[in-house]
């Protein structure tokens, strides 16, 4: 199979009605850098772009003065990226590189993150790289409260982009608040005030070659940055919160793999992010890990740690659902892998693997960890 970090990454943007999705993509794609990249827009709800890049016209796909490509999704996702993946090796549009889907206003871009993740097919091509969420400065708060679809938007985003921060004044800092609340591990950027370039954005991931060290240093920052926030006194965040764990000494594998089995299939709707830099046992380096509900992506690897302490660290972005119990449940499998029933068989145990020798992917779409309650 297709190493994962060749793969196509598809970014999803999303954001509210109106928060200023269009104005972020329009500003990122006259960047060189994303002169091969394919955007796909909803026909229906917002128009992505511009009506002077982009028409209701006849031809599928566009291209645009950039250089990149635009298509409007007519029927579903699935079919858009195969018909889209087909057509560039046919050689009858330019090569593209990666994919930027701009989602309606009202999306919930969960499905969507599925698909790309679930769908056999787009596997062997694609893979999910950054989601981004745009969030308007001035009437983000209220979106917040009275549309949950805002918060999930919120929640599964890799980078949160505020816009409109100018005319904002106190309510800007609000809104920040409240989007810190619910998802800690993701920056928070200012699309008036930063020179938000394609790499910050788009480019880069937990999956491009540069990207590892920097994404793990960015979940880190963000809870160390949120740690001090109250807010304006009002919760915004419909029962989502995110938090980090850290654990103490190498994990054994097999255990956290059955672990994090029995999670997303009893709570998987409730689990929308989760993250983590793991400490494996007989693993000389750290092991990346990056889910979205009950499909989580291939682990990968980095080179070396980040930095002296060798700790597993874990974000959880979750509904309703309690920290004490998520870490307390994960501590007694670390402590069933020290001292091993049967469950966990002559594979489990603690055993170390020896020091070249990868974990295996259990985690993977295609290995079992796909549930539905």
């Amino acid at each position: 199979m297709t190493a994962y970090d060749t793969l196509i990454p598809i970014n999803i943007v999303t954001g509210f009605l109106g928060s200023g999705k269009t104005t972020l993509l329009a500003r990122l794609l006259k960047s060189p850098a994303l002169r091969d990249t394919a955007v796909l827009v909803n026909e229906f709800g917002e128009v992505g772009l511009d009506h002077h890049l982009i028409e209701h016209a006849e031809e599928s796909v566009l291209l645009m003065d950039s250089g990149c490509l635009c298509c409007a999704i007519r029927g579903d996702l699935q079919g858009a990226l195969k018909s889209l993946f087909s057509q560039r090796e046919r050689g009858e549009i330019p090569a593209f590189r990666r994919v930027a889907i701009e989602t309606s206003g009202l999306a919930d871009p969960t499905p969507i993150a599925y698909t790309i993740l679930a769908e056999p097919v787009l596997q062997h091509h694609f893979r999910l790289g950054n989601v981004v969420t745009v969030v308007d400065a001035v009437n983000g708060a209220a979106q917040l409260e009275r549309h949950p679809e805002s918060v999930k938007q919120a929640a599964i985003a890799d980078r949160l982009v505020l816009t409109k921060t100018a005319m904002a004044d106190d309510a800007g800092a609000a809104v920040r608040a409240a989007v810190r609340k619910i998802n800690a591990a993701a920056p928070v950027l200012d699309l008036d005030a930063e020179p938000l370039d394609p790499d910050a954005l788009l480019t880069g991931d937990l999956y491009s070659a540069d990207g590892k060290r920097r994404e793990i240093a960015g979940w880190l920052d963000g809870f160390a940055g949120a740690a001090g926030e109250d807010g304006d006194g009002h919760d915004h965040s419909h029962g989502v919160g995110s938090f980090c764990l850290w654990f103490d000494g190498p994990m054994d594998w097999t255990a956290f793999g059955l672990w994090m089995s029995m999670l997303l299939n009893h709570h998987g709707e409730r689990v929308l992010r989760v993250k983590g830099m793991l400490n494996v046992a007989g693993v000389a380096d750290p092991v990346l890990i990056n889910g979205v509900q009950h499909i989580v992506h291939p682990p990968t690897h980095m080179t070396g740690w980040p930095d002296g302490d060798h700790r597993s660290r874990i974000v959880f972005i979750v509904q309703g659902m309690d920290r004490a119990e998520i870490e307390g449940s994960l501590a007694a499998f670390n402590r069933m892998a020290a001292h091993p029933p049967a469950i966990l068989g002559p594979a489990g145990a603690g055993r170390a693997a020896p020091a070249d020798r990868r974990p295996p992917h259990p985690f993977h779409s295609n290995a079992g960890l796909r549930f539905s309650r």
